[in-house]
């Protein structure tokens, strides 16, 4: 599944103040096929072992605590091109400077809370939908 697909997490704040149908329309809008989808809530076990790359910096336990404090969407995508595809439509990761009418500058809050996660290059793809979805799921 290399070069095609990618991962997607609707952060909580998102999933909270009711902007998963717009998120995911947008991602529909802009040509992916969603493969495979789920509502969850992270346990903040499972959330430092998504984001173990990230355990020495600095941003890392805020990081856990965000995203295990309430509902997740995480969702597999398809489309060629799709980790640059996806990461050109969610835009910078800081909200303020992500261009106009991308997801984080129309969704997100702050640098942490900037809406979505996706997934930056195809390896961590690989890695990161295959701890949300078994093979049965993705396909």
């Amino acid at each position: 599944m290399t070069g095609k697909h990618t991962l997607t997490i609707i952060k909580p704040h998102a999933v909270i103040n009711n902007n998963t149908g717009a998120i995911l329309h947008m991602i529909n809008e802009a040509g992916f096929n969603i493969i495979a989808m789920k509502m969850t809530r992270l346990t903040p076990s499972q959330t430092s072992e998504f984001y173990r790359d990230h355990k020495e910096r600095e941003f890392y336990r805020p990081l856990v605590e965000m995203m295990s404090s309430g509902p997740v969407v995480v969702a597999l995508l398809e489309k060629d091109d799709a980790v640059n595809g996806l990461r050109a439509l969610v835009g910078n990761t800081d909200p303020e400077k992500a261009g106009s009418g991308t997801i984080r500058n129309l969704f997100g809050v702050s640098m942490r809370e900037n809406a979505i996660h996706a997934s930056d290059c195809e390896e961590n793809a690989l890695r990161e939908y295959r701890f949300f979805f078994s093979e049965m799921e993705r396909f």
